[in-house]
């Protein structure tokens, strides 16, 4: 059926960028754009994108992972003198199931200086200091429903994972922290009525941890999973699903709002603008890659249980280097189980150092940081070789930030949303990189968004 008085062929659309995805989300984070700037680990997620994307209407995400409490405490103060009231930010906050009490230390910060929102990553069951994040300070108001302080973002990549957020919190869990005095009666039984995050974030194929998810599936997938569970549990406010991954031209964002995004999150094309807090080598680098020059290497932080981590290949040794460190793991017991020539050429060319040197840098650190760890792989040959090809992937991650000479070793998460990003820029004024701002890219992403989605409309139109 057509317009009145019009031909099809005069069909022309505007969409307004401000108003795609969920107007709720928008509403709740005061945001312009239902669009975040996603935490990129070591702070290359930094305060300065932080408070670059908050002046502009939108989020971003501190990349608190691997900082020092004193780090991340400083850029939170940092952000909040360079934002006015009612701008938005949020914290990462990192699963680290390994040390538990890490992670309470940095819910510990981020309720006393009263952070309202957090991305939640890399979490593959629900910990306490997550649950007391979320409950602490839940009050009911005047017309009894649930006043929220806390919000999670979660970034999922598997239906169960996300099934665990959509839900209340772990009765188990909450009668634990109310026990311990670090919840109250009230705040247990308010929780009881609220999922553990209102706000979804599903991440398909990524740079850095990833489960190598494709949106086309995963999307669908999620969002009748979130039906389900609204229907299951009557909850008065939505659960939200967004976006992540692969996400890195105005197409790829249009095509995440049509499979029903509530909100996008970006990430790899972040860490190559002024306000990353990355190397200028790292990000001369980046500026030069396609789609094709992304490759997947064994993580760091979970190297024994083989998760993986999907790094910049092009011009760098690191990702073989780092399947290789795996391979050995898996097939040997011990270092001295290895062979000479590997062991020669892991300590002369990948460490440039002994093992034994390596080894006492790694019980240094650990001593004060992990000492249960330590005693751990004191008493296994097979545990300790793990934390000594561990030290690779932290000393390579150093070397990117730093931008060191030996630049063969870099680790650089990266996704090939950027190839993309670089490609669709490509003779512009975003060309290079030291012309990239943050906020700048959001909007531009946002208005081609609209722009592509309302010619697809119109070709629609047309063609009916």
């Amino acid at each position: 059926m057509g317009l009145p008085g019009r031909s099809l062929r005069d069909v022309s659309l505007r969409l307004d960028p401000g108003s795609l995805g969920s107007a709720s989300f928008r509403r709740e984070y005061k945001l312009k754009y239902a669009y975040c700037a996603g935490s990129m680990y070591k702070g290359v997620g930094s305060k300065e994108l932080v408070v670059a994307m908050g002046r502009r209407g939108m989020m971003g995400f501190l990349g608190t992972g691997g900082l020092r409490p004193e780090q991340v405490e400083e850029s939170i103060r940092y952000i909040k003198a360079a934002l006015s009231e009612g701008q938005s930010y949020g914290m990462n906050l990192l699963a680290d199931p390994m040390r538990p009490d890490q992670e309470d230390r940095v819910v510990d910060l981020y309720l006393r200086e009263q952070i309202r929102t957090v991305e939640a990553s890399a979490f593959m069951q629900v910990s306490q200091s997550l649950v007391r994040y979320r409950l602490s300070g839940l009050t009911r108001n005047p017309a009894g429903d649930v006043e929220i302080q806390n919000r999670i973002i979660a970034k999922v990549s598997r239906p169960e994972v996300a099934t665990v957020f959509m839900q209340p919190a772990p009765t188990q869990i909450v009668e634990k922290l109310v026990a311990a005095g670090q919840l109250t009666p009230q705040e247990a039984e308010l929780g009881r009525k609220i999922p553990l995050a209102h706000d979804i974030c599903v991440e398909a194929d990524s740079g850095g941890h990833t489960d190598q998810g494709v949106a086309y599936a995963l999307m669908p997938a999620m969002i009748a999973l979130r039906n389900r569970i609204m229907t299951e549990h009557a909850y008065r406010e939505p659960i939200r699903i967004g976006a992540a991954g692969g996400i890195g031209t105005p197409d790829a964002a249009a095509a995440a709002f049509v499979l029903g995004a509530d909100f996008i999150v970006t990430g790899s094309i972040n860490q190559c603008t002024v306000e990353a807090g990355t190397s200028d080598a790292v990000k001369d680098l980046l500026q030069q890659i396609n789609v094709q020059d992304t490759t997947y290497a064994p993580a760091g932080d979970m190297f024994e249980m083989g998760a993986r981590v999907q790094v910049l290949k092009k011009g760098l040794l690191f990702p073989v280097r780092a399947n290789k460190l795996y391979e050995i793991y898996q097939r040997f017991g011990s270092l001295d189980e290895i062979d000479e020539k590997t062991r020669t050429q892991i300590q002369e060319k990948y460490f440039k150092r002994t093992f034994d040197e390596v080894w006492r840098e790694v019980k240094e650190h650990y001593a004060g940081a992990h000492p249960a760890a330590l005693a751990a792989a004191e008493r296994s040959a097979k545990q300790k070789m793990a934390l000594v090809f561990r030290w690779y992937f932290v000393h390579t991650t150093r070397l990117a930030l730093s931008g060191s000479p030996l630049v063969s070793d870099y680790q650089v998460h990266c996704g090939p949303a950027l190839g993309a990003f670089n490609q669709w820029v490509l003779g512009t004024g975003m060309e290079d990189w030291r012309q990239r701002r943050v906020a700048d890219i959001a909007e531009a992403i946002m208005e081609g968004a609209a722009e592509v989605l309302a010619s697809r409309m119109a070709n629609i139109l047309h063609m009916s």
